[in-house]
């Protein structure tokens, strides 16, 4: 079983000790959707598998935290920004900004990346370095800006 499958699964206990049910519904949560992927794939969820899933709900709680926002429910992107800091502290820590730009400067060399067309070789290289630890979409954009530059 991945390390971090087992450290939210500790966390759901002890939720559940503490009688935290905000966090334990969203621990639940969180175990529902790897229970969900291992019967759908007839596979076991290893960790480097655990940091794409929380990460992909990272950022769908973080797009439906910006949309209540922008519709003026602040109630509901509350429990959206609460979901997203429990799901963190499962993640490894966040990359700063200037190691990402050392890693996309050291990809882009290693890759000898000349142009645009080659962003997928440096997306290819930087992913499982940056899963968890980083905003994707952000780092596409910093791609884009050092290899159009």
């Amino acid at each position: 079983m991945s390390e971090i499958k087992k450290t939210i699964t500790s966390a759901v206990k002890d939720a559940m000790r503490a009688k935290e049910k905000e966090r334990l519904s969203v621990l639940r949560m969180i175990t529902a959707e790897f229970k969900r992927i291992e019967v759908d794939e007839r596979i076991e969820v290893d960790d480097a598998r655990v940091l794409v899933i929380l990460d992909k709900m990272t950022k769908q709680r973080r797009d439906a935290e910006t949309q209540y926002k922008d519709a003026g429910r602040d109630d509901l992107a509350t429990i959206e920004a609460f979901e997203i800091s429990v799901i963190k502290d499962f993640l490894p820590q966040a990359l700063t900004e200037a190691e990402i730009q050392s890693l996309i400067q050291e990809a882009i060399s290693s890759t000898q990346a000349q142009g645009m067309g080659d962003m997928g070789k440096v997306m290819g290289q930087l992913k499982p370095k940056m899963q968890g630890r980083a905003d994707m979409g952000a780092v596409s954009k910093l791609i884009k800006a050092a290899l159009q530059g």
